[in-house]
């Protein structure tokens, strides 16, 4: 009994080691481990999978999750949601296109104009949020139709051709091979990663996830944390939007349906606890990719596209669920 006993508590033991050492990035690395296992096996699989077009697309399709991604990972670590990334998306890629054609902005000044409604709008939401204590799922729900139905309305459900550009030619194609959005998405998941991590502003962020109340007794602005989180998902929801109408060529107000739902499945994915208070831009990162490849793999091997919902969603609450183990067994670790 002694001998049995002693062998447990080690194997406890040595467990318990484990997730001290690597607690804080298992997720990351059972990700990792996810996505070479996906890859793996949709190569040897899915014709095309890894060729470098395939890989190209994939980039560009990741792009079009992650840059709303980095925003929403610090909006869900505050103890946030934004669920209006989708019809956000749609109505800059609309604005964007009418501004360069119908209103006579000029590519440039449709742009700029496209990126100042992003802040403004995301803004909105978060004064709200702080100002009225409204639950941010509330708000960003009002902004998801609101955004939405203006979209629709101002294009009648069609598509606005953006003008020849060289611009758009950029932002829609690619700089030495690589996708524009990609870019794009890898320069601000660079930044994003510095300012959560190295920047008081960062740690305002998980202060309040935390704990909003001892944040504010702390000292920390919490109303103007809220709002700056809210208006930079707006602005990231601007950008994306505006690569997406120069990829399409257009703007159209019933374009990225549903990718809220990708953004914050990527973002939760990741480790980000939907309470708030933990998360990394790191582990965002990989959810991207593990979303992107599963939704490419399951095109390239011909399942139904409206069973690849089912697919999809099966994975995501597996993935989802290990996230949830992993975190029990760290808090408990903790607290042992």
């Amino acid at each position: 009994m002694t001998t049995t006993t002693q062998v447990t508590g080690e194997a406890v033991s040595a467990r318990g080691d484990l997730i001290g050492r690597f607690g804080p990035r298992l997720n990351e690395i059972g990700l990792l481990a996810a996505i070479v296992l996906l890859y793996v096996v949709l190569g040897s699989t899915a014709a095309g999978f890894l060729s470098l077009d395939n890989q190209l697309g994939l980039l560009r399709n990741a792009a079009m999750i992650g840059i709303a991604a980095w925003g929403v990972t610090l909006v869900i670590v505050a103890g946030e949601i934004d669920i209006s990334i989708g019809p956000a998306v749609a109505f800059a890629s609309v604005i964007v296109a009418k501004g360069a054609t119908e209103w006579n902005l000029g590519v440039g000044g449709a742009i700029v104009l496209t990126l100042v409604m992003g802040v403004l709008w995301g803004a909105l939401a978060g004064w709200l949020r702080a100002r009225f204590n409204v639950p941010s799922f509330i708000t960003t729900l009002g902004l998801w139709s609101v955004l939405g139905g203006l979209a629709l309305y101002m294009t009648d459900a069609l598509p606005v051709p953006l003008p020849e550009s060289a611009v758009f030619d950029v932002l829609g194609g690619s700089i030495l091979g690589v996708p524009t959005a990609a870019l794009v998405m890898l320069v601000l998941f660079a930044v994003f990663a510095y300012v959560s991590r190295y920047t008081a502003y960062g740690r305002s962020v998980f202060a309040t996830g935390g704990n909003a109340a001892a944040a504010r007794l702390a000292g920390i602005n919490v109303s103007r944390v809220r709002i700056a989180l809210f208006a930079t998902t707006g602005l990231l929801a601007a950008i994306t939007g505006v690569l997406m109408a120069a990829r399409l060529g257009s703007g159209n107000g019933g374009a990225a349906a549903g990718l809220e739902f990708d953004v914050i499945a990527a973002v939760v994915i990741g480790g980000t606890a939907l309470a708030g208070g933990r998360g990394s831009l790191g582990g965002t990162f990989l959810g991207v990719i593990f979303i992107t490849v599963i939704a490419n793999g399951l095109v390239l091997l011909g399942v139904n596209s409206f069973f690849q919902d089912v697919v999809r969603g099966l994975i995501i609450v597996a993935a989802v669920l290990v996230n949830v183990i992993i975190s029990r067994r760290e808090s408990a670790h903790r607290l042992t």
